[in-house]
């Protein structure tokens, strides 16, 4: 059964002009928001997702799991995920990157067991000559609000195909807008045996495992 993400879960948040300063895993992440892209700014799944994964570490245990993170915008869930003792790779498009970077490295510095790698990632139904399967195998696969109004959801979508091997989880968090958020969710359903975690009203968290 899905739990319900409750109220009471969303995240004490101090507000200043520049930084936002979350709660998670027992510590203070300070986070850095940029104006210049929507990949900079922090979306609800997010919180979402990071509570989730505070709340569930039997359900979902990253400790000394390979994680790859796709449109890690801020780096939120990727700086928790690290908490939580996984490996983490976050990934993004080019111009974010240096954001997320300090963000990623300002809160996991001497707090982490293996150090998060941030990487350029765009996404594409061709990505074996840039990232072979063979040399990318993971454990859990996170994506918080990757899915709203933009025009690469089928390229997203064969992005966690690729990268999906048998005993790959996918853990997809995102607040239901539009249309297309469910037209994506169901060819997500088409490729993935999917289970819904956990749900807050247009606020749903998925997981999948890829159809073989």
């Amino acid at each position: 059964n899905a739990r319900h993400l409750s109220p009471a879960w969303r995240p004490s948040i101090i507000s200043s002009l520049d930084k936002d300063i979350y709660h998670y895993v027992g510590q203070d992440i300070v986070i850095y928001e940029s104006i210049d892209s929507y990949g900079a700014v922090m979306w609800p799944a997010a919180l979402a997702l990071c509570a989730f994964l505070d709340n569930n570490r039997d359900e979902v245990d990253l400790q000394g799991k390979e994680v790859l993170e796709l449109g890690a915008g801020t780096g939120l869930v990727a700086i928790v995920a690290s908490l939580l003792g996984a490996s983490v790779t976050a990934t993004d498009l080019p111009e974010v990157l240096s954001n997320l970077r300090a963000n990623v490295r300002r809160n996991t510095q001497q707090r982490c067991r293996h150090t998060p790698q941030v990487a350029a990632l765009c996404w594409s139904y061709d990505l074996e000559s840039t990232h072979p399967r063979s040399h990318h195998r993971y454990d859990y696969i996170l994506a918080a609000d990757v899915v709203y109004h933009h025009d690469f959801l089928d390229e997203l979508l064969a992005t966690m195909k690729h990268f999906c091997h048998p005993g790959t989880t996918v853990i997809w968090a995102n607040k239901f807008r539009m249309e297309s958020d469910f037209t994506f969710c169901e060819k997500f359903k088409k490729a993935f045996h999917t289970s819904l975690l956990a749900e807050d009203g247009d606020m749903k968290i998925l997981m999948g495992t890829c159809r073989q």
